[in-house]
């Protein structure tokens, strides 16, 4: 029998670093937007969740084609909680609501710039791979542990992360090692019911292109995005 598959975006109202971040309006349309046309594009989707606590969000999600079944509850909304915990309430609440499935595919507001494809590369290898439990986006990192990134305790002192004995010298020898990025997660929701956290399963990488992995944070970033936004528009016109 064919795994059954959902897509989801969890936004919650209470965004600190950018504040209404999921609805700021980037390029012309609202950051939740790109999630959900994304979502909607997906051959292996074609329908998306809002798992929100915040009624305007709600309902931006809605006029852009997203369902929203149901609200999460406050104590899952709050900058304390795992997000992990809210994945769990959509299971269940979806399960309870005779709408269960096996696959949980999450795209967060926060990364607008994600292709089809990207979303799809994740959820073929947990079709293709039955003992994987998580498919996850990565991209290479720009800088690495084992080099240029150090560990600051609380006195000033600093310590490279990974130490290699004998250390390496050259950017050229060090492991190469990625970032994880919020492009994309594919995940069973038996490790969701049971699990603590994505790595509690056996994880799987999917790479994507820097210029599709932005992931917005900070105002900073969403200076960033407001540039891509405009640079990616103005491409299209000469295309």
């Amino acid at each position: 029998m064919a795994e059954r598959i959902e897509g989801f975006i969890f936004a919650r109202g209470g965004s600190k670093g950018v504040p209404r971040k999921n609805i700021r309006m980037l390029g012309g349309k609202p950051l939740i937007a790109y999630s959900v046309e994304c979502a909607l594009a997906c051959p292996s989707l074609g329908r998306v969740t809002v798992s929100t606590d915040d009624p305007e969000i709600a309902e931006i999600a809605q006029a852009w084609g997203a369902d929203v079944p149901f609200m999460r509850p406050d104590e899952l909304a709050n900058d304390t909680v795992a997000e992990w915990l809210a994945w769990r309430h959509a299971v269940e609440t979806m399960a309870a609501a005779n709408r269960d499935f096996d696959i949980l595919v999450s795209l967060p507001a926060t990364s607008p710039f994600r292709a089809v494809e990207d979303v799809e590369a994740c959820i073929r290898v947990l079709r293709e791979k039955p003992d994987i439990d998580v498919a996850l986006t990565v991209r290479k990192s720009e800088r690495s542990p084992y080099f240029t990134m150090a560990h600051v305790d609380p006195s000033g002192r600093a310590e490279i992360i990974i130490k290699n004995d004998p250390p390496f010298h050259r950017r050229q020898d060090v492991p190469e090692s990625f970032d994880l990025t919020t492009v994309a997660y594919a995940v069973r929701t038996s490790l969701i019911r049971t699990g603590n956290g994505l790595f509690d399963g056996t994880v799987h990488a999917v790479e994507v292109p820097a210029e599709r992995a932005m992931d917005i944070d900070t105002p900073y970033d969403f200076l960033v995005a407001e540039l891509l936004a405009e640079h990616w528009k103005n491409a299209k016109r000469e295309t």
